[in-house]
């Protein structure tokens, strides 16, 4: 055994210690948040193992069957659910919780609150588990103002109050991906360990990519910045190379892509979906919080992201984020569209 490069390994910087790093760094802190976090990532490490186990759901009695104390098995979404409510709520830290599983807000016990909202969609892409394509969770971290009386104003803040945002993709590796305000980093979870190691630090988009992400299926209910958007991707007129078209249809999976390698993921408004049909407390601001991070833009079709002031908890919102150039180009595309109307 190579006691050398054993140690070696102790020399890692974890999540944990990444967190009391930048507590340091606020002489005022007390400590809330590298709790709150924790019990995040302990929720992360439950739902992986549980993801982990998914395929086999059938041949060993998790899915819809009654084990043997009689308790019937959840589905995995529902149980991540339950897995991050438990979590958030037991951390002590929280005051009001947003679910993508839950039609109403949860507020926390009096004993229990603390001074943080955490939206969350605790399975995102959840249809995809049986065939094996990446799914994930999503949270973004609110302060409120008084959490003795907590309201659901204190829930429907603009993004640019958010103070924290997050994924955690469950894939060919688990990778879970955070911002505090001060830029991208990127954690994966070493399973000999149980702990996510920093693995990606600082993470910055490139100013322009050669991928765009979009369900073309929808494309005959698109708009016309959109619709045009999409044919100079395909049919560039300044003898450029078209950009490659990579759609999972995972948010995590496809924004962590964006975020790696460049380029742009659209869900926009359709005829269909004519308010767009990503949610904004629990998926657009997260996403658009990390995304500005880490050097990019995220915008509506009529606004920068950030700035949309929700007026319901699971309200839905048109997006386009990525690479600074390529929403710049969208961005051009609505504001002609706009002025020729």
């Amino acid at each position: 055994m190579d006691h050398a490069a054993e140690a070696q390994r102790t020399d890692l910087m974890t999540i944990t210690r990444h967190a009391l790093n930048e507590q340091g760094r606020h002489p005022e802190s007390r400590g809330d948040f590298t709790i709150l976090l924790s019990h995040i990532v302990l929720g992360c490490k439950f739902v992986a193992s549980a993801v982990n186990k998914a395929g086999l759901a059938k041949l060993i009695g998790l899915a819809g069957e009654t084990n043997i104390q009689g308790e019937e098995q959840k589905k995995l979404d529902v149980l991540s659910n339950e897995v991050f409510v438990k979590a958030l709520v037991s951390s002590g830290r929280t005051c009001v919780l947003v679910s993508e599983e839950n039609e109403e807000a949860i507020f926390v016990d009096a004993p229990l609150r603390g001074k943080y909202c955490v939206c969350f969609d605790p399975l995102d892409g959840s249809s995809n588990i049986d065939c094996g394509v990446s799914i994930g969770t999503i949270f973004g971290i609110y302060m409120i103002k008084d959490k003795d009386n907590a309201t659901l104003e204190d829930v429907l803040q603009p993004g640019t109050d958010m103070i924290a945002a997050g994924y955690c993709m469950y894939g060919s590796s688990c990778t879970l991906v955070l911002s505090t305000g001060n830029g991208v980093n990127g954690f994966t979870l070493d399973p000999s360990l149980g702990e996510f190691i920093l693995t990606h630090p600082n993470i910055k988009i490139p100013n322009k990519g050669k991928i765009y992400s979009v369900n073309e299926g929808n494309a005959r209910n698109w708009d016309v910045p959109t619709a045009r958007f999409v044919e100079k991707c395909k049919f560039p007129q300044d003898g450029s190379s078209p950009k490659s078209l990579r759609y999972i249809g995972s948010m995590v999976a496809d924004v962590h892509r964006t975020l790696l390698y460049g380029g742009i993921f659209l869900y926009p408004a359709d005829k269909k979906s004519p308010n767009g049909k990503l949610r904004v407390l629990y998926e657009v601001f997260p996403m658009s919080f990390l995304m500005e991070q880490a050097g990019g833009q995220s915008f509506t079709g009529k606004q920068r992201a950030l700035d949309l002031v929700p007026t319901e908890i699971h309200q839905r919102s048109p997006i386009f984020l990525g690479s600074y150039d390529d929403v710049e180009e969208i961005k051009s595309l609505y504001a002609s569209e706009s002025s020729n109307a």
